[in-house]
């Protein structure tokens, strides 16, 4: 026997969409924010005037990326 999932009468049921409030999603929009600012400081700054960490190994791991976006590093 084979068994239809859709409804034998009327229209199919439509889920509500319930609406996310602003207070809901702004500590996810602020922390992704920052995260995003700490990963543009890394790929374009770090190595420079203001570099963090000593050595090369930032520059090595996000050199491609540099190339990619278009900042100068060398």
């Amino acid at each position: 026997m084979a068994q239809s999932a859709a409804p034998a009468t009327g229209t199919p049921a439509v889920p509500a969409i319930t609406p996310i409030s602003l207070k809901e999603i702004a500590p996810w929009t602020i922390f992704f924010g920052i995260l995003a600012l700490i990963l543009l400081y890394f790929v374009g700054a770090e190595q420079g005037a203001t570099a963090l960490i000593s050595g090369e190994g930032v520059h090595e791991w996000v050199h491609d990326g540099r190339h990619l976006l278009g900042f100068p590093c060398h």
